[in-house]
């Protein structure tokens, strides 16, 4: 068949078609693909060279659409010239309006000053200052975070507390100077060690195990530990514990940190035994207060015991066999003094007369009264002062001080043994020892050793010996504590206050002079030691007149003239002070002798008697009474 003109122009139109219809398809898809994006990210209406992008492809699109559909057209009509003459102005309408959107675009590109690469076309101006501000924040604060992390590590680098990092298998990874200054080692020697270069073996496995609590979920892990500084030295140590976690929360390591406390455990150690002291204090002064009732009735029984027994030995001397019984009776009555003045040690005073002495003078006495007390089998060492060592102190009750300690040690060295006694100075205090090489004592023993009633002697003591010792030590002003290890021995240590000045000498007085027939009241409510006193001081050559009471006493002396009263404090009726100072109205300057079984020290505290005042104890001796009356009738009259 042979092809006419129009046959042969019909290909070109078809391929124009085809061509034109591809390219508004690609078109559109690159549109396409510009403006999903961009509407994603919300940009729509902000993103002017994206939309502007997507703009000239869709006009391009448009466009070739356009001319697809014209030659459709122009087929259809089947006039050539006509597809040209009625497609020229439309076709070029939108070509203007395509390069109007180019020109657009390019204008956009100059003021974005970005090429179409790393996705910056879809990136307005103002989206892009909102990156720079979001940048320049993140910046900021990554610099501020930057900055507190050296800040912190500023702080656990000088930090007084040791800070460590340690990881799982307890090797060193962070080691600070306080870590340095705690236990010895620097950072370079410490950091890959194991725990057990500053805790050692069995700390280490300690620390092993805390770390295996820690990497299980247990949080802030406290506890007191003992850990050894590089010299050797031990370290009492407060430690605390806390994981160390990843990104991912997985416990990767342990931070340690360890204060010394030893400075704290002393301190609180001294807070208990200040308490322990304060403690024992009250518990003696209630027991004081007991033991001043019980002491001054049972002086009051012992005073007739003591004297009447003393008259009875009088009496007998062509009775050997009576007189060695009542020689018993009078011994026993001693004991019991014993025990009363133990027991008066619990109130304010024992009824000591305080003197100042020498110490190495009374350690060398109490040595040559000790050797046949702890027997052949017990060896006493007396070390004295290299100098003088002044107290004030009762001469008979340091001296009962040092028997009862004596005493302590002998039962405590059944076998035999060293008794050490010995006397130094301590700055302003003077200390006696007394230390043995006995059993020793266990801890709990020693804590309460100075309790009124403890004993561990079942059946063979009271239990007041320390605690008397421990009342005589404070009476004088002084301290006592105790150091024992069992198997070891024991020691204690009494702290006395020294002074200054010339050693009073105590002499034993001669047996006073007759009474010479001088008149003396006594006021005693107990008729047995009324009775007593009377006979002493008759005997001694004394006028005496007794009454029971005070308002007696007063009826009894009525107009007479008496030379001296000797009075008991505490009366039913009217007290022995009261009553002396009706009697001073009547007679100013009348000599007054006090007595009582309550100790002076007691009396004096309580505002009941005058601390210069003349004063016998009961139970008395007939040597006691008498010295004392000669005293007070000789004083001079300002002394009276």
């Amino acid at each position: 068949m042979t092809r006419t003109a129009a046959d042969r122009t019909i290909v070109p139109e078809q391929l124009y078609i085809l061509g034109n219809l591809v390219i508004m398809v690609a078109y559109a898809s690159i549109m396409t693909a510009i403006l999903v994006p961009v509407t994603r990210a919300k940009q729509l209406w902000s993103n002017k060279l994206a939309v502007t992008t997507a703009m000239i492809f869709f006009s391009c699109a448009v466009g070739h659409g356009l001319h697809a559909f014209m030659a459709i057209r122009a087929q259809q009509e089947d006039g050539h010239s006509h597809l040209q003459a009625g497609f020229e102005w439309p076709s070029a309408a939108w070509d203007m309006f395509t390069a109007l959107v180019g020109v657009y675009y390019w204008t956009l590109r100059r003021s974005y000053k970005v090429l179409l690469g790393g996705g910056s076309i879809f990136t307005s101006p103002g989206e892009q200052h909102r990156l720079e501000e979001a940048g320049a924040r993140e910046l900021a604060a990554r610099n501020a975070a930057e900055k507190h992390r050296a800040t912190l590590a500023a702080v656990v680098e000088h930090t007084d507390d040791a800070i460590i990092g340690v990881n799982l298998d307890g090797r060193v990874t962070a080691w600070n100077r306080g870590a340095e200054r705690l236990f010895g080692y620097n950072a370079g020697a410490a950091i890959g060690q194991p725990m057990s270069i500053f805790s050692g073996e069995t700390g280490a496995a300690d620390q092993m195990a805390m770390i295996a609590r820690v990497r299980h979920g247990e949080r802030n892990l406290h506890y007191e530990a003992r850990r050894v500084h590089r010299n050797g030295s031990p370290l009492e140590l407060s430690i605390n514990m806390a994981a160390i976690r990843d990104s991912a929360g997985v416990v990767t390591g342990v931070s340690v940190t360890a204060r010394e406390i030893s400075a704290q455990k002393a301190a609180a150690d001294q807070r208990r035994a200040d308490e322990d002291r304060a403690h024992q204090s009250q518990r003696m002064e209630s027991l004081g207060k007991l033991a001043g009732g019980l002491a001054h009735d049972f002086n009051n029984i012992l005073g007739v015991i003591v004297n009447y027994t003393e008259f009875a030995i009088e009496e007998t001397e062509d009775k050997p066999a009576v007189r060695e019984d009542l020689q018993h009776v009078r011994s026993a009555a001693d004991r019991a003094q014993d025990l009363t003045r133990q027991l008066q040690t619990f109130t304010r005073g024992a009824g000591g007369r305080p003197v100042d002495l020498d110490l190495n003078a009374a350690l060398e006495e109490a040595r040559a009264r000790l050797e046949p007390l702890v027997g052949e089998t017990i060896t006493i060492v007396a070390r004295p002062a290299p100098g003088p060592l002044t107290v004030r102190a009762d001469p008979g009750q340091l001296q009962q001080v040092l028997v009862q300690l004596a005493t302590n040690a002998r039962d405590a060295m059944p076998d035999g043994g060293t008794l050490v006694l010995e006397a130094t100075a301590a700055g302003d205090q003077a200390r006696l020892l007394v230390s043995d090489t006995g059993t020793g004592m266990t801890p709990d023993v020693v804590e309460r050793v100075f309790e009124p009633f403890f004993t561990t002697k079942a059946g063979k003591g009271a239990g007041m010996g320390l605690a008397a010792v421990y009342g005589m030590a404070t009476e004088a002003g002084g301290t006592i504590a105790v150091y024992s290890e069992p198997g070891v021995g024991t020691t204690f240590r009494v702290n006395l206050p020294l002074v200054t000045g010339a050693v009073e000498k105590v002499e034993p007085g001669a047996l006073p002079p007759s009474g010479d027939g001088r008149t003396i009241l006594v006021v005693e409510h107990e008729p047995a030691l009324m009775r007593a006193a009377t006979r002493i001081l008759s005997v001694a050559g004394y006028q005496v007149l007794a009454a029971a009471t005070g308002p007696e006493a007063l009826v009894v002396v009525g107009d007479r003239t008496v030379d001296a009263l000797i009075t008991d404090v505490v009366m039913p009726d009217m007290t022995g002070p009261r009553l002396a100072e009706l009697l001073h109205e009547r007679v100013p300057g009348l000599p007054v002798i006090f007595m009582s079984g309550y100790s002076s020290g007691m009396l004096d505290v309580t505002g009941q008697l005058d601390p210069a005042a003349p004063f016998v104890e009961k139970p008395f001796t007939a040597h006691d009474l008498l010295t004392t009356v000669h005293r007070a009738l000789h004083r001079t009259p300002s002394a009276v």
